[in-house]
């Protein structure tokens, strides 16, 4: 597999992020603590509500700030303490928001800290991130179907409809109403929201010429169930290798854009750190696999993420 940030990370890495975590989490609770509860926008008031922090410290202090540090020096059982206790935090501080609406911050932090407990617990205990857990059901790698180009449009074109609808449509809509419910949406200028359709449209004809792309040249969809037979170095692929996952993440900042929702562009931007960080190591070890020097070639003349001026031309033209 190629040699990536997730790849060189390690036990050491969990450890230092549980420490980080525990000198944070104090620092919050000292902040919660000198803050005065009869003025408004305190850090108590605004991760915690009308919530007791009191009671709310009895149980979190020792379950996340101090287990935190106990996973920092070692011992390793401790993330079975921090990490379900945290997404425990989590959910019942989400519950409350919703409700109430109240506390948003304090929902934002703690699905940052849940994050980065279970991928520093993942660390801590396997010594590594296992990437390679993604590759199930529909994101798993296997070879389409040998069949005609017709059907590998048709078939590309119900993944974009289903992709498109669920990834730019309910999730960014779930997205912006817990940003109003919780409070955390900001105004914006209606230039931003015009900005946003024009890269909306120019995004998706991107994402429509690399699906077509794909059907014709490479005899597969864009879904990694059913991957393209072949080699695919022509139409956008020849001036930048991933060509759909720029299209997509740039569709995701456009719908923050028109939404006005600062978080469905966060959204967006993180799901390019994923795909950069997880998916495409994977999906180039399988194209090293099945292509050896033909890929290396093209990989080694193309960027992954800036498109170059100049179209690239292998030496053999594979169709």
């Amino acid at each position: 597999m190629p040699s990536t940030l997730l790849s060189r990370l390690g036990a050491r890495t969990g450890r230092l992020y549980f420490a980080a975590q525990a000198l944070l989490g104090a620092a919050w609770w000292i902040a919660v603590a000198l803050s005065d509860p009869k003025q408004s926008g305190t850090v108590r008031e605004l991760t915690l509500g009308h919530l007791d922090p009191v009671w709310v410290a009895a149980m979190d202090v020792p379950l996340f700030v101090l287990a935190s540090g106990i996973v920092a020096l070692g011992a390793r059982s401790a993330v079975w303490v921090v990490v379900p206790w945290t997404a425990l935090v989590t959910a019942a501080l989400g519950v409350y928001a919703t409700v109430t609406g109240l506390a948003g911050w304090g929902v934002l932090c703690m699905i940052a800290a849940t994050a980065g407990s279970i991928g520093a617990g993942m660390l801590v205990l396997l010594g590594r991130l296992p990437t390679e857990w993604i590759l199930f059901g529909p994101f798993s790698f296997r070879l389409a179907t040998a069949t005609t180009n017709r059907a590998h449009i048709t078939r590309s074109a119900l993944q974009i409809v289903v992709f498109w609808g669920l990834f730019l449509g309910i999730i960014p809509a779930i997205i912006v109403f817990f940003e109003q419910r919780w409070h955390l949406h900001l105004d914006v200028p209606a230039g931003v929201r015009w900005g946003g359709g024009i890269l909306f449209v120019a995004a998706g004809a991107l994402g429509l010429w690399s699906a077509y792309t794909m059907s014709t040249r490479g005899e597969g969809t864009p879904l990694p169930s059913a991957i393209a037979r072949r080699l695919v170095i022509d139409g956008p692929y020849r001036f930048v290798r991933n060509p759909m996952a720029i299209a997509g993440i740039a569709q995701g900042v456009s719908v923050g854009l028109l939404a006005g929702s600062w978080l469905v562009v966060v959204y967006a931007l993180s799901g390019s750190l994923i795909w950069n960080w997880i998916v495409r190591p994977l999906e180039e070890e399988d194209l090293e696999a099945r292509f050896g020097d033909e890929y290396a070639e093209y990989a080694s003349a193309v960027r992954c993420w800036i498109p170059q001026p100049r179209p690239f031309h292998a030496d053999v033209n594979i169709r």
